[in-house]
């Protein structure tokens, strides 16, 4: 893929960029880790002050980064705004917590006697330069949940973005330069997926982390693995959301939605397949079919935009296949299945419904990546579990039951990073956030997240005599 903008509402292409030649990858690694000698060493309160600085200027630069990444990926404006917004509250966050999360630990010394040390000290300490390989579809927030914990902890990072928003790529490195950390702590890599594998195996890069598809992650991984370094792996997901029949079915329905469609349908923990019970399913369907074709599609820069185009035409095929197969084995089509006529110049597709879902469908097993819910009708509890878990994937679940016991039962035995119940899947500074099965390992934000990328250290003291 060229490293160039093209906007997705009209195929039209704005902006090219040449990828870095080896020379110049090189002066890169050069820089990441000299700049890590220093940043290693600096308190917390210096890089306290200027991760604040860095969302300061990403607020006053709010609007302009929200149109960059609207023209480059096709999110609604008012998605990209939030988007910049929630990565300035995530910068403070980690800018007033990352001291204490990462505070020496202290085990008892009666813990640790029998060991021969008269105390011991548990410290973390930053790993190095890390890259950081990431996708389109949240071109700010996968970065900077990323950035902000390991550059507090001490570490620097090398940004390896998706080829079509090189634009959103190029602000984040200039962002954390003008906030004041070092030359290279922050920087911006715009290379092709092939220039990886070098960068990675490179002694100075120390690990990696990724969001994306299955396949890059199998490959980082693999990559990383045979040179035995750290690696943390966001990747697909096919989030179910149950809807059981003590719910409030009102806002069940109101918040599938959003949940479907939020980003274009453009997300890895969107919900994408809905599994309702019998008693309520007629009743969810209806109203959920009616809000889904009742939503406005077209210009990601209208503000009354509702869901906007696909990020590349490739997406908008790929989804469409999904579709046509199902529909082919006998799925129904509730509403949309189709490119709107009235936006035939970029990569749109309408919102889309879909029931009668069976298990030899590609989409029953495979992520859709776009506006397309697939509705399925259960007869219970356990049912509702069963396909549930019926998928390579564990990101994240909705559940959706006031219910206490089946609380604790989906509690229990949904296969998945999460279960939010009676609420929409969503990503928080303070809650530990990754996936199950092949939708990855390790965990980002949060303690967790910060910790992923330190060097765990034992200091153990004897007695000095």
């Amino acid at each position: 893929m060229a490293i160039a903008t093209v906007n997705p509402a009209t195929g039209e292409t704005l902006k090219t960029f040449d990828a870095l030649n080896g020379g110049e990858i090189e002066d890169h690694l050069v820089r990441a880790d000299q700049a890590f000698q220093e940043h290693r060493t600096t308190s917390f309160g210096y890089r306290r002050e200027r991760m604040l600085a860095a969302a300061d200027l990403l607020d006053a630069d709010q609007d302009g980064i929200a149109r960059t990444m609207t023209t480059e990926m096709g999110k609604p404006l008012a998605q990209a705004r939030a988007e910049a917004s929630k990565c300035a509250k995530t910068m403070r966050w980690y800018a007033h917590h990352a001291e204490a999360l990462l505070a020496d630990e202290h085990p008892d010394p009666a813990d640790v006697s029998d060991s021969g040390a008269i105390r011991a000290v548990v410290r973390y300490r930053p790993l190095g330069p890390v890259l950081a390989v990431m996708p389109w579809n949240f071109p700010l927030w996968q970065v900077v949940r990323f950035a902000a914990p390991a550059l507090m902890a001490g570490n620097t990072g090398l940004l390896k973005h998706a080829s079509n928003v090189p634009q959103t790529a190029l602000y984040l490195e200039e962002l954390f330069r003008r906030a004041g950390f070092p030359e290279g702590c922050f920087q911006t890599l715009l290379v092709g997926s092939g220039a990886v594998e070098d960068i990675l195996r490179d002694p100075r890069v120390v690990a990696a982390t990724l969001t994306g598809s299955e396949p890059a992650g199998r490959a980082v991984a693999s990559i990383a693995g045979d040179e035995v370094k750290k690696t943390v792996l966001e990747l697909g997901g096919s989030d179910p959301f149950l809807v059981l029949p003590s719910a409030d079915l009102d806002k069940a329905v109101r918040v599938a939605v959003t949940a479907r469609v939020q980003n274009n349908g453009q997300s890895c923990i969107a919900a994408k397949r809905f599994l309702v019970h019998q008693d309520i399913y007629d009743a969810f369907a209806e109203r959920f079919t009616a809000r889904m074709a009742a939503l406005t599609v077209g210009d990601p820069m209208d503000e009354h935009t509702d869901v906007g185009p696909l990020s590349s035409e490739q997406g908008r095929s790929d989804l469409e296949e999904l579709v046509d197969d199902a529909v082919h084995q006998g799925a129904t089509g509730l509403c949309g299945g189709r490119r709107p006529p009235e936006h035939s110049a970029g990569w749109f597709y309408e919102p889309t419904v879909l029931s009668g879902i069976t298990e030899g469908m590609r989409i029953h097993q495979e992520e859709a990546f776009g506006p397309v819910a697939t509705l399925y009708r259960v007869a219970d509890l356990d049912e509702a579990v069963r396909l549930a878990n019926d998928t390579p994937f564990g990101l994240s679940s909705n559940a959706w039951t006031r219910d206490p016991e089946e609380q604790q039962r989906l509690a229990r035995d949904i296969e998945a990073g999460g279960v939010f119940f009676n609420g929409m899947t969503a990503s928080h500074p303070g809650l530990p956030f990754g996936g199950a099965k092949r939708s990855g390992y390790g965990r980002e934000l949060s303690g967790h997240g910060i910790r992923e990328f330190c060097n765990m250290t034992t200091l153990w003291y004897g007695p000095e005599d």
